[in-house]
């Protein structure tokens, strides 16, 4: 209940990507596939996948004998051929999702190879995933969804290398195939064929198959198409109605996207929140709601210029990516409910960007695909970095920074460098400093302040002081804000290594100097230090690791003994593992401490009231739920809850064991 859960899909491994091959082989050489055509049949009644894959390839290294292609272990690869036709031999590697081909002479470097997979398989959606526990692919009765990370035709460079495809996908008659690119139709007795090319560069290589018209939403002068299914239908009108004026605010500020019109198709519980592909957008049931996700909605949106416009040239730059489509979620909320709550969705990025501070963010193909910390380091910890980049340079400068990186990287793979380059250009300064900080290395720093006030006769007064951190190659512009008897009075300091000194004059007499006043720089406070170490343990709980959850709320509880959030949460895991009485004690203490945020005051007293029906003390209960209802706090509905048990009393749900 109330997780800060990462939208794009807590449920893979907390770990550090390790694909290694479990036997040792002949390192596979370097090659780029430029373009796929693809000749898919995908048969609903049955969930099977028949394809046949032609891939254009490149080999960029010499003498490469050997070459790896990722590609779900749920499909069989029946033959692989060359331009010739002679089959070449291939190995299957299930630990990491890949098929090894063993040529017998070296692709030739530079001249482009035509290799041709034949394979087949089902995919119901329960195989083992290629991102462990979501579901990126899967065919139903009445709709299926193959999405690009679920290698469903042979990739190479996932995520990094960009390629043209020409797909082919045939359906029985009653269903429509969708994908990306110019599309054309043909029937062909009782099925019917669908194809979609796309020249460009990018990443075409995700379709869906539904039965049924879309509703056309039309807004801003933008059409979506949206294919929901079941109760979620109903809210077609107001997703697509969202999906418009993001789309329109954001051509504005990024340029022209690849497409103005997107075709949404909803998935199921168990795929990732939401997927972007040219054109196209995915959403599982859970993020198709009455009162449209707006983040989540401006984040996939967003990736139509940030991953299908362009993308990163490696993995290590993958912050390009999510980043700047974190950051746009920030933005839409400035742009919808202003400047103020904007901030606020600031400070809960930064808190999620400091849950792995031991790794740079240059650093981060280490880290598994769609794990919380890929999302920290990448999504979170690069919107900070463009947050602060906007900091330095002034919003004019920065939005320009933003809308000629979108054009000059168009259908391109870009890394660091290209992104520098652009923001050195048109701000006018040298910014290697910047993105050797917050780029290149890792940590955060924690400010103290020390100052002495003098008073300069007639003139005024004069604050000298210095401000440590303990990052000795730190470097970065910070703000000082000095509250005086008249107008504050406010410097921008560099700050450098591990100590600092400035000098400020003001006229009224100084009563406080307050550093980082707007909180724009990604740094540790108290507080913070609090609530990072509440949402790692909130990342374990998702992930049912309970003890190391407890772990780190009672780390919290080091800094903040009187934290109710930490407090809550260890009761809340007490609660499911039915320790009552510790639970009660420890949503009392929640209760005892500083109530923030407010909403841990309510849900104390009723799950209070659940453990007092539970262990049959109904009169109790009832109060408990009495004092849950005079708070007038509804969050997440906490106002019917406590009603429905003052009516019925809670019954507990019996485990495994029981």
């Amino acid at each position: 209940m109330f997780r800060n859960a990462e939208k794009w899909g807590l449920a893979a491994l907390l770990a550090v990507a390790s694909l290694s091959f479990a036997q040792e082989r002949r390192p596979a050489g370097r090659i780029r596939v430029d373009a796929y055509a693809i000749d898919a049949e995908i048969s609903p009644d049955t969930a099977n996948l028949t394809a046949k894959a032609t891939l254009r390839l490149t080999a960029l290294d010499d003498n490469v004998t050997t070459a790896g292609f990722e590609l779900n272990n749920a499909l069989n690869v029946s033959r692989v051929t060359d331009a010739t036709g002679k089959q070449i031999p291939a190995a299957r590697h299930q630990q990491n999702f890949t098929v090894e081909l063993n040529f017998d002479q070296p692709l030739p470097k530079g001249p482009p190879t035509t290799l041709t997979f034949e394979y087949d398989g089902k995919l119901t959606g329960q195989e083992d995933s290629p991102v462990s526990g979501i579901k990126f692919a899967a065919i139903h009765p009445d709709y299926a969804y193959l999405m690009y990370p679920a290698r469903w035709f042979p990739v190479v460079g996932y995520t990094t290398d960009r390629f043209a495809a020409n797909i082919r996908v045939t359906v029985p008659a009653g269903f429509t195939a969708i994908g990306t690119g110019f599309d054309s139709q043909q029937a062909a007795g009782d099925k019917v064929r669908y194809e979609f090319h796309f020249d460009h560069p990018s990443f075409p290589g995700s379709i869906a198959v539904v039965k049924g018209d879309p509703v056309k939403v039309q807004s801003e002068g933008v059409i979506t198409s949206m294919y929901l299914r079941g109760p979620e239908a109903e809210y077609a009108q107001q997703n697509g109605t969202e999906i418009g004026k993001i789309m329109s605010y954001f051509t504005g500020m990024f340029g022209l996207p690849p497409y103005a019109n997107l075709t949404v198709i909803e998935t199921e519980a168990g795929a990732p929140n939401g997927y972007a592909a040219p054109g196209l957008i995915f959403l599982a049931p859970g993020g198709i709601t009455q009162q449209p996700t707006e983040t989540l909605l401006a984040n996939q949106v967003s990736r139509q210029w940030w991953e299908e416009m362009l993308s990163p040239v490696t993995r290590n730059h993958l912050w390009i990516t999510n980043g700047l489509a974190a950051y746009s979620e920030l933005l839409w909320t400035e742009h919808t409910a202003g400047p103020g709550a904007m901030e606020t969705a600031l400070h809960n990025v930064m808190i999620g960007a400091l849950t792995v501070d031991n790794l740079p963010i240059i650093q981060s193909s280490r880290l598994e695909d769609y794990s919380p910390e890929m999302w920290a380091l990448t999504g979170s910890k690069g919107a900070a970095v463009v947050s602060m980049l906007r900091y330095i340079i002034g919003d004019d400068k920065f939005f320009q920074v933003l809308k000629t990186f979108a054009q000059q990287g168009a259908w391109k793979s870009v890394s660091t460098d290209d992104f520098k380059k652009v923001a050195q250009e048109i701000s006018g300064q040298d910014l290697g400093y910047f993105f050797i900080q917050w780029i290149e290395s890792s940590g955060a720093p924690e400010f103290k302040l020390d100052y002495t006030i003098f008073r300069l006769g007639t003139k005024g007064f004069r604050v000298m002081g210095k401000i440590s951190q303990d990052l000795d190659t730190f470097r970065m512009p910070v703000d000082l804000k000095i509250e005086t008897d008249s107008n504050p009075e406010t410097k921008r300091v560099v700050v450098v290594g591990t100590s600092s000194e400035f000098s400020v004059d003001t006229f009224g007499k100084p009563k406080t100097v307050i550093i980082d006043p707007n909180n724009r720089v990604l740094r540790y406070s108290p507080d913070i230090r609090v609530a990072v170490a509440i949402r790692k343990g909130e990342q374990f709980a998702e992930l049912s690791e309970f003890p190391d959850a407890v772990r780190q709320y009672q780390k919290a509880l080091e800094t903040n003994r009187n934290s109710s959030l930490a407090r809550y949460r260890i009761a809340e895991i007490e609660f499911l593992q039915q320790n009552w009485q510790s639970a009660a004690n420890d949503f009392r203490a929640a209760l005892d401490g500083d109530l923030h945020p407010k909403w841990t005051e309510v849900w104390s007293h009723i799950n209070l009231g659940k453990i007092f029906d539970v262990t049959g003390q109904r009169d109790r209960a009832v109060n408990e739920y009495n004092l849950a209802l005079r708070t007038k706090d509804d969050t997440q509905g906490a106002q019917a809850v406590a009603s429905k048990y003052l009516k019925t009393p809670y019954q507990r749900e019996k485990t495994i064991e029981q």
